[in-house]
């Protein structure tokens, strides 16, 4: 069996990795490359939400779970109403881009806790039952591979994705 020099370095680095995309899934970039303009409010038949409402989404979760994992004072939305936008698609090219200027920014600043050393990814946050954040970072992981998965679908359903 192989020493690994820290373990705890080798878990922050795959947390990152994991964030990041890529692997075993496509990145947001991988999944909105070269998404036209006009598919950005579409839903498709039978189905709830639009690309746009499926990447803010995206933001919002990140942004509630980054603030939950540095302000124990942090309020979340109201789900599941306050974590979906209501419109099908932005208001302009702006709004578009300023989402996924947040996604990003957000995504810095997770992944800047999990580098600092200092940080501590396995102590339970204060009066949270044991959530840590090792869990947030997975669940942020998770829960945007999930929903870059439903945006490829979509793009697939509006004869769209040319299997990056």
């Amino acid at each position: 069996m192989e020493d690994y020099e820290n373990i705890d370095a080798v878990m922050r680095k795959q947390l990152i990795t994991l964030i990041n995309g890529g692997n075993a899934h496509a990145t947001l970039d991988d999944a909105l490359h070269n998404l036209p303009a006009k598919l950005r409010g579409v839903k498709p038949d039978g189905l709830p939400y639009s690309i746009w409402q499926l990447l803010d989404h995206i933001r919002i979760a990140q942004w509630d779970i980054l603030k939950f994992s540095t302000n124990p004072d942090h309020k979340s939305p109201k789900w599941p109403d306050e974590y979906w936008p209501k419109n099908s698609a932005p208001e302009d090219e702006q709004e578009w881009d300023d989402c996924l200027a947040d996604i990003a920014s957000d995504r810095a600043k997770v992944i800047a806790l999990l580098e600092d050393p200092e940080t501590n990814l396995y102590e339970p946050f204060p009066n949270e039952n044991g959530i840590n954040l090792l869990r947030e970072a997975l669940l942020i992981a998770d829960h945007t591979s999930y929903h870059i998965g439903q945006i490829i679908i979509l793009r697939r359903l509006l004869h769209d994705w040319h299997g990056h």
